[in-house]
């Protein structure tokens, strides 16, 4: 199988401005054609992590959706982050990953950062979906998810192979993060794919990045520096990362466990 190439964004999220966000990432797309499969924003790429404007929000077949999913099909390229989703009087943070034949996927981010006044403003999702594309197997987690690690658990049979994540994870708890990115990918042996932004939010919070993708040995793919601006391309062989979990086969030895919230 040729490797499959994520392409991580690392950049300042304009505070809730939709219109200057979706501009400065499609230019940033349009700039991947011909070098990676899937684009990987971060979270609330279009507004920033706001929980106080349910006027920012749009459905899912809304401006925001129908942009990315032109961009998707003119480039080539799947996009994958999340926005503030409305559905009747609900609002969501609802990743999405969109293929450039505009299907769509949507997960709905499921653990509420209620220190940031998330749960107050969004409505918690409770699907673990597994997503297909070019022969290669996803699963989605945005931000907060990250430090639940049942949440992320591949099963015994290895349902995925890279965990994408999306964030908004300010410099103040970088740390975690990254210690929680290698904790994912070691406990479900796959490849991991993360994109932070960097800058200064409306609410006074400082992002530094730390965007990453891990090997099956926790070795960097692509890594941008803290502070840093740009895109850095990931090379994931699911060839090798299938040798690898036959070679060494721990996920044999997991303790059983059923998701009673799922």
């Amino acid at each position: 199988m040729t490797p499959f190439r994520v392409a991580i964004l690392q950049y300042p999220i304009v505070w809730e401005n939709k219109v200057r966000n979706l501009s400065h990432t499609i230019r940033r797309i349009r700039l991947l054609v011909g070098k990676a499969d899937l684009a990987l924003l971060p979270e609330m790429f279009s507004t920033g992590f706001c929980t106080s404007r349910p006027d920012l929000a749009e459905p899912i077949d809304g401006p925001t959706m129908q942009t990315l999913s032109n961009v998707a099909h003119e480039t080539g390229i799947a996009i994958c982050g999340s926005f503030i989703c409305q559905e009747g009087e609900r609002l969501f943070n609802r990743g999405f990953f969109i293929r450039p034949d505009r299907s769509c996927e949507f997960v709905d981010k499921a653990h509420l950062y209620a220190h940031g006044g998330e749960d107050k403003f969004f409505t918690a999702g409770r699907e673990r979906t597994v997503i297909t594309y070019m022969g290669v197997r996803f699963r989605l987690l945005i931000c907060y998810d990250l430090r639940f690690p049942l949440w992320a658990r591949n099963t015994a049979d290895n349902t995925y192979d890279i965990l994408l994540v999306c964030a908004n994870w300010p410099e103040i708890r970088i740390p975690y993060w990254d210690a929680l990115l290698a904790a994912r990918a070691t406990e479900n042996q796959c490849y991991i794919a993360a994109a932070n932004p960097i800058g200064d939010d409306g609410l006074g919070l400082h992002y530094n990045g730390h965007s990453i993708a891990l090997g099956t040995r926790l070795e960097p793919l692509a890594q941008l520096r803290p502070n840093q601006r740009g895109t850095r391309i990931a090379h994931f062989d699911i060839d090798q990362l299938h040798h690898y979990r036959q070679a060494l086969p721990l996920w044999k030895d997991a303790d059983p466990f059923t998701m009673t919230n799922a």
